[in-house]
């Protein structure tokens, strides 16, 4: 399996900013209205790596600040990012997740608390194919961090997808499937304290 830290490193065409969009077509002010009303989401996902491997688990996010992707399987990695930082944690490892500020990694600009990507750095730019909007994204001051494709539908708009490619060009592909939105979530699942504690406790 690959590494998370890869494309969680990663995660971070002309721009076509205020254009009129047709059926299908989103604009950026449309994609940062739907995040800004996006308080809690959770989806089952399926991760494929460049070399065809997959992987499962549950994504569950509360904005802003807050997202937790839990791998299926004994030895499967847990990522949280919560209180202002990311942390990978390893099974295999004795030593502690580790860990990163969330303002490092392309993940805060769909974590922030007022989402505007019209005035975004990152945006590196958004088109149409066929019935989705794929939102490209890129930190021009870390393009080593590589690149993120945020792809959503129209009627009703949603993430359905993300794709990342790493400094190096590997792709990884993240599916969502069966998207909910709006749901109660405990705040202490993205309590990384709290998980760290619980892990120890657990010997």
């Amino acid at each position: 399996m690959t590494n998370p830290r890869l494309w969680l490193t990663s995660l971070a065409f002309g721009l076509m900013t205020g254009a009129s969009a047709v059926a299908g077509e989103l604009t950026l002010d449309d994609i940062s209205a739907w995040l800004n009303a996006t308080e809690t989401l959770q989806s089952p996902f399926t991760q494929v790596h460049d070399d065809g491997s997959t992987v499962t688990g549950l994504l569950t996010m509360h904005r802003p600040g807050r997202i937790r992707f839990e791998y299926e399987g004994e030895e499967a990695p847990l990522v949280i990012v919560g209180g202002g930082s990311l942390a990978i944690f390893d099974p295999r490892s004795n030593s502690g997740p580790e860990r990163y500020p969330l303002w490092q990694t392309p993940l805060r600009i769909i974590l922030d608390r007022n989402v505007d990507l019209a005035a975004s750095e990152m945006v590196k730019g958004i088109e149409w194919d066929a019935d989705v909007t794929i939102l490209s994204l890129e930190d021009p001051e870390h393009p080593e961090y590589g690149e993120i494709r945020l792809i959503f539908t129209d009627e009703p708009v949603m993430l359905r997808q993300w794709v990342l490619t790493d400094g190096g060009g590997g792709e990884t592909t993240i599916l969502l499937d069966a998207v909910e939105t709006g749901m109660k979530v405990n705040d202490r699942i993205f309590n990384i304290r709290a998980e760290i504690a619980r892990r120890e406790s657990n010997g």
